[in-house]
């Protein structure tokens, strides 16, 4: 039998204020942007709500204003462990109560977070989604006020989401147990399976009564760049010295391996850079993280373990070493350059290995036909991004259902420097052909040892194994070593080639193959531009030269010396220098040159917490 729940504690009284208010006097902020408002009246009035928005659209605030205005304390149910010290210093920072419970704490520190909740002294409560299996978590819970649920990075419920964990799927039970609190949902990213899979699995599908809202996922400021892959680590080197010197970034790799060794090759370049991955222990994870939030100019190389939650707003670039596995897991990681709106880079190298890669992991992978179909699904999606000759934005926005959207965004590599499209048909038959002829010998073999054959090379290997003697052997010497590759690479984009089983990469006809070897269907290939496209300099202001874009020599001095000062404030009070102030405030302060806290006051970003901490001192720094 359960125990009789405690006596709720009576709910607090509401405070008189208005969403407008907390967000001018709080935040320091004039007004909302996009749906924030219409979402922020629908939670405070104890409505539901599931929103998608993107990373930088200000997400947060559609939970921590309502918590702020609403009576009682806003629980907000979030995967980021590692992040919630980050988060809970920043809102005291801007005088919010705020505290969290996570596996991390000492008894103590869990007991005085469960106190000051009780006695409702916290306007904010950060909980992992592991604490609500614990009976103890529920019951504590119950004795407070709960304002309202926040189900941060909501994807995590999707088996058709990229980072699906196991325990948001009892967060149903919110609803179950406290059916008269509104609940939040919000993610980054989500497809139209997504999306009514989150609906569906959290209860929050229009039937029941919930709104979605569903914002632009249009980051226009970031520049997308997808390069044939050559020499990646070298060409990621060149990226960062010609356009991101200076700057904060993440370089994602796929396996841990390729994350120690780039991390290793960037150092000994002179760039300052962190591994990441999981295979780190804890301590060192946590440590490197925590510089890369602190500490301007990291360059930050890790698995996809890492990145979900960093509200670091001046990574300027995102680098893809290789293939992401889904458009889902590519926008999400990408969004976390240029949270500030100011320009940043989004760059991938992408190659024929990572196509025979991906393929072998799907064919192989554990899971039933059902799952290799939806990843096969989710690469497809991906090749056609990396093949489009088409606006890449416009594509990537297609994915998430937002269409209308114009020819040419004119900020993406296709758009810049347009790829040309050539009849690639005659030269994937021959390819084609070249693997019939090997099969009908009982044989298969990878990319390499077939481009050989077609640009009729008499390697030892081709030799030793009497090749020379195909009637296909030549046939392609009018296309050099790179041009086959790129065929080869094209072709098994269009699932006109498949990769065997073996473990070796080899490659195989599939059942689109015949149509192609008989005529009936044409092959149009991407012919690559001479260079990667490059924005021209007089239009795009990238790296650390956009934080200071247009600002003049006087005022661009001024920005500096309030960087260096907030930079000396961060390290002293142990918090990142985003948690201070932002770039864009800096930006405004050195523009306009407050010479008293009510003129501070009204600046961006400025609110009254933050003016009666940090105003004397800067203004100090500002006319010294």
């Amino acid at each position: 039998m359960r125990p009789a729940r405690p006596a709720r504690r009576p709910a607090p009284p509401t405070p008189a204020t208005t969403p407008l208010e907390v967000l001018r006097t709080v935040f320091g902020y004039e007004s909302f942007r996009g749906d924030q408002a219409e979402i922020i009246d629908t939670v405070v009035a104890g409505g539901d709500a599931l929103v998608l928005m993107p990373t930088g659209a200000g997400k947060s605030l559609c939970y921590q204003v309502p918590a702020l205005v609403r009576a009682g304390t806003g629980v907000v149910v979030s995967p980021l462990i590692a992040l919630m010290q980050d988060q809970v210093d920043a809102l005291s920072v801007l005088g919010v109560r705020a505290g969290f419970l996570n596996s991390t704490q000492e008894w103590a520190q869990r007991r005085a977070v469960e106190e000051a909740f009780l006695a409702g002294e916290l306007d904010l409560l950060y909980l992992a989604p592991e604490r609500l299996r614990v009976p103890a978590t529920l019951e504590l819970l119950e004795q407070g006020h709960v304002a309202l649920f926040a189900i941060d990075e909501a994807h995590c419920v999707s088996q058709w989401g990229h980072d699906f964990r196991p325990d948001y799927l009892q967060l149903s039970l919110l609803h179950e147990r406290w059916p008269d609190v509104p609940r939040i949902a919000l993610t980054a990213t989500a497809t139209a399976t997504t999306h009514r899979e989150i609906a569906e699995r959290l209860e929050l599908t229009e039937a029941t009564g919930a709104r979605h809202f569903v914002a632009s996922f249009d980051r226009p400021n970031i520049q997308y760049r997808i390069v044939p892959k050559a020499s990646p680590r070298t060409q990621l080197l060149e990226l960062l010295r010609t356009e991101h010197a200076g700057d904060a970034g993440i370089v994602y790799c796929l396996s841990r391996a390729s994350v120690e060794q780039t991390a290793t090759f960037l150092s000994e370049q002179g760039i300052p850079a962190l591994p990441y991955h999981a295979g780190l222990d804890r301590r060192v994870r946590a440590a490197n993280q925590a510089r890369f939030l602190r500490e301007d100019g990291l360059v930050m190389v890790a698995t996809i373990a890492f990145g979900m939650g960093i509200d670091k707003p001046d990574v300027r670039f995102v680098a893809h070493l290789d293939l992401p596995k889904s458009v889902e897991g590519y926008y999400q990681e990408t969004g976390r350059a240029g949270r500030d709106g100011l320009p940043s880079t989004a760059w991938l190298a992408y190659g024929l290995q990572d196509v025979v890669q991906q393929r072998r992991m799907i064919d192989t992978s554990d899971g039933d036909a059902a799952h290799r179909r939806r990843l096969s699904a989710h690469l497809d999606a991906m090749l056609a991004l990396c093949e489009t000759v088409e606006c890449r934005r416009r594509q990537l926005l297609a994915y998430f259902g937002q269409t209308g959207e114009a020819e040419r965004c004119g900020n993406c590599d296709t758009c810049l420097t347009a790829p040309e499209t050539w009849d690639g048909t005659v030269a994937a038959q021959k390819l084609l052909s070249t693997v019939v002829r090997l099969e009908q010998r009982g044989q298969r073999y990878g990319a390499g040892h077939l481009v050989d054959i077609l640009r009729g090379n008499a390697t030892a290997r081709v030799t030793q194994l009497g090749h020379t003697d195909l009637s296909v052997f030549g046939v392609g010497s009018d296309l050099t070593d790179t041009e086959w590759r790129g065929v080869v690479r094209q072709v098994l984009a269009q699932g006109l080639l498949g990769v065997d089983g073996d473990g070796y990469g080899t490659l195989r006809l599939t059942e689109q193959s015949a149509a192609v070897l008989t005529g009936d269907r044409t092959v149009a290939l991407r012919r690559e531009a001479p260079k990667p496209a490059r924005a021209p300099r007089s239009t795009r202001k990238a790296g650390a030269a956009a934080a200071v874009a247009d600002l003049g020599t006087d005022a661009t001095a001024v920005f500096e010396r309030l960087r260096a000062w907030r930079a000396g404030t961060a390290k002293e009070q142990g918090v990142p220098a985003y948690v201070v102030f932002h770039d864009a405030t800096l930006r405004e302060i050195a523009t306009r040159l407050p010479t008293t806290l009510e003129e501070l006051g009204t600046v961006t970003g400025v609110g009254v917490s933050k003016r009666e901490r940090y105003g004397p001192q800067l203004l100090e720094a500002l006319h010294a």
